[in-house]
This record gives structure tokens, sequence and C-alpha cells, in this order.
């Protein structure tokens, strides 16, 4: 009893003090304080007198405060912004992954005093053609879409494939997380009949039956100036999900002429296998700084052997990458039909494989002798027959 009652007892506070009780002694009372630490370096307007503001220079200018403001901006403080603990947060969260490599062609923007000389100039044209303001008013103004496109192509249209790409995996899956800008736009077009043609966007439905025949191939290109053309299948590998199968590769093409190329490895037409889903079928244009010597590269005409068209593109460019620069996508979707159970009978000579989902059983609860508000069909689920039940029960 002498003991427990000689115990001490403690009571924190939220003023952190910490009192001391001894039954039977007097009460005594310590503090522990906390001395505030100086600042590492000089805090933001210390040298600005709150009492005399007025005394203060004017910036007299929006454009001069902002000047102002933006090189104080780029220098460095000893403290702590948001977007310091932002960008740590973000590389926190994506820790062990690098930053992607730009592996695409050097691109020089032009002055952008002189676009916006070119824009005034053309506005201006436009408001003083009477006939342009005369179809506007009647509406019956036709805006020329060809050159809508040709601008597109030119401005924004390699940064819009870009990010395509980057949805759909592409650079992921072909040049482990490395991208390129496609300055170069590649026009792919599948010849169905003698006037109509399937073009090849950036990601489009294009189905086996219409991409069985090489399709015409097109981009501008300087006089003189090497290119490779590969159109891989990184989806339909059969054995090993990391592989890919190479279905046309031209290289060392005189300018855009794909039929002059050292054609590699011949065309060989998608063959998705059933049940897989959609495959991404990638052309890939390459700008050669010279003659390539492929003697590795070659396959035997014809080929139809899947072991020997096994490819890994991102080994292809690790090896030729001092030669060649990516300059050039476009990537098209397809799933199986009809025309792919003829490839594999005629061409690769095999059975063809078809997946299918393995479902498990339909769960039924154990079945009651005197079911209770249940509705007709209650007995269908639990019938020992293979008719179908309609989904009723």
């Amino acid at each position: 009893m002498a003991a427990s009652i000689g115990r001490r007892m403690r009571l924190l506070f939220s003023t952190s003090w910490v009192v001391s009780l001894r039954f039977r002694r007097s009460v005594g009372t310590s503090a522990v304080l906390f001395k505030r630490a100086d600042p590492l370096g000089p805090m933001p307007n210390e040298n600005i007198d709150a009492q005399n503001l007025e005394s203060l220079e004017n910036y007299r200018s929006y454009v001069r405060y902002l000047k102002v403001a933006e090189q104080e901006a780029t220098k460095s403080h000893w403290w702590k912004t948001y977007k310091h603990y932002i960008a740590q947060d973000s590389s926190e969260s994506f820790a062990g992954t690098d930053d992607k490599v730009d592996i695409g062609l050097p691109y020089q923007r032009p002055s952008r005093k002189k676009e916006v000389k070119e824009r005034n100039q053309q506005v201006k044209e436009n408001h003083s053609n009477p006939e342009l303001e005369r179809a506007a008013r009647h509406r019956t103004l036709l805006i020329p879409l060809d050159e809508v496109k040709t601008d597109w192509e030119k401005i924004n249209g390699p940064y819009q494939i870009q990010r395509v790409a980057e949805h759909y995996g592409i650079y992921q899956h072909l040049f482990h997380e490395a991208t390129f800008v496609p300055w170069v736009m590649l026009r792919v077009e599948y010849s169905l009949d003698e006037e109509n043609v399937m073009p090849v966007h950036r990601g489009n439905v294009v189905t086996p039956s219409e991409a069985v025949s090489a399709p015409r191939v097109t981009f501008e290109a300087e006089e003189g100036s090497l290119w490779t053309l590969l159109f891989t299948n990184p989806d339909g590998h059969l054995r090993d999900n990391e592989s890919e199968y190479i279905h046309w590769l031209v290289g060392n093409i005189p300018g855009n002429m794909v039929e002059s190329g050292d054609h590699l490895c011949h065309y060989f037409p998608p063959f998705p296998a059933k049940g897989t889903g959609y495959h991404r079928f990638i052309f890939i244009l390459f700008k050669q700084d010279t003659k390539i010597d492929f003697k590795d590269e070659y396959r035997p005409y014809p080929c139809h052997s899947l072991k020997m068209r096994t490819f890994h593109t991102y080994d292809f460019y690790k090896k030729y990458q001092d030669f060649m620069t990516p300059a050039g996508l476009a990537f098209f979707q397809s799933r199986w039909d009809e025309s792919v159970t003829q490839v594999f009978h005629h061409l690769l000579n095999m059975k063809e494989p078809v997946f299918e989902y393995d479902r498990p059983p339909v769960y039924h609860p154990p079945q009651k002798k005197y079911p209770h508000r249940q509705p007709l069909r209650y007995l269908d689920r639990y019938r020992d027959s293979d008719e179908p039940t309609y989904g009723i029960y």
C-alpha cells in the first residue's frame, strides 16, 4: 500500500505544463519552454518599411511589374514554395521512373514576330476583300479544308499525333518510354478497289481483309534523302508478350519512293488471333543520315515463318540509332475477321489459334424447399439440364 501511495502521477496539459504530484507531499510544478530558432536567411519583404509604404517606388505599368516579378521568381531562395512541395510529391509518387528522352528530329520554331506579322497581313487582306465579306454576309463562305489541313500538319498536328500515340502506349511499348514528335506526315492508304481507298490515320479501325495487300505510302522528302519504313504489331505475338511481329520493312528508300528501297522483309497481312481483341498496327518512318547496310535484317522471300518475323523495335533502333532518327508515325487498330483464318491456313500453314474466356460457373445459393416471395422460374436455376433459363428467376 505504501509503494502504491508513493507513486508519481503525471498530468499533461495542452499548455505544455507538466505537473508532478506526490501524495502526502508538497505540490511542485515544472514548465518546458521552447525557444524559436532564427530563420535560415532573410525573410521576404524584410527590407520594406510597413510604416512608410508611400516611399516605395511605383512600377507605373503592369508590364514593368510583371518583368520584375519574373526576375524575382527565377531567383533561388532558402525557403520552399508550394511548387517545390508539389514537385517533391510528384517525384515521390513517380519514383523509379526516368524522364522521357526525345529521340526525334530537332526542331527550330520560327520567329514569333514573323508569325504575328504574317497573321496580321492575312487579316488585313481578308478585311479588304469585298467578295469575302459579301460571302460571309450571305452565309455562302466556303472554308478551304485542304489549306486548313496543311496548316494543321505544320503547326499543331505533330504535337497532337504525339499525344495520341502516348495515349495508346506506342512509345512505351516500342521505344521504352522514349518519345519523339512526328514532324514528317506519313500518309498511308490501302486500296479497296479502283475508286475507294482506306486511309490510315491515328488509331482508326482497318479490318484485316482491307489490309491484305501492301498500302501506298507517301511523305514529303528532300531530294537525295534516305528513309526506312517499318510496319509492326506489338500486340499479336503468340508466345512472348514482350515481342512483336514485323509485317513490313523497307530500308534505304530514296526520297519518297518506297518501291525503290531495299525490301528487307516483304509485306505480310495482319492476322490478329480470334478472341484477342483489337491490335495496334504501327507504321514508323525513320530518316537516315547515310546509307545503311541492313545485311542482318534481310528475311527470305517469301517469309512465312513467325519465328523469323519475331521483332523488337527497341533493339532495331538501338542498333542503328547513330544512323537514323524516327520522324513519322501512323497506326490503325484491327481485330479478327474471316480473312485471318485464310492467313493461318494458307500462308502460315498452321492451325488457327482461338482464345476464349474461361468463365466460372454461375453461383446459385442453396435451394430452399419453400421459397418465399420468389418468381415462378425460381426452380429453373437448379434444373439438371443445359436448357436456357433466360436470366429470369
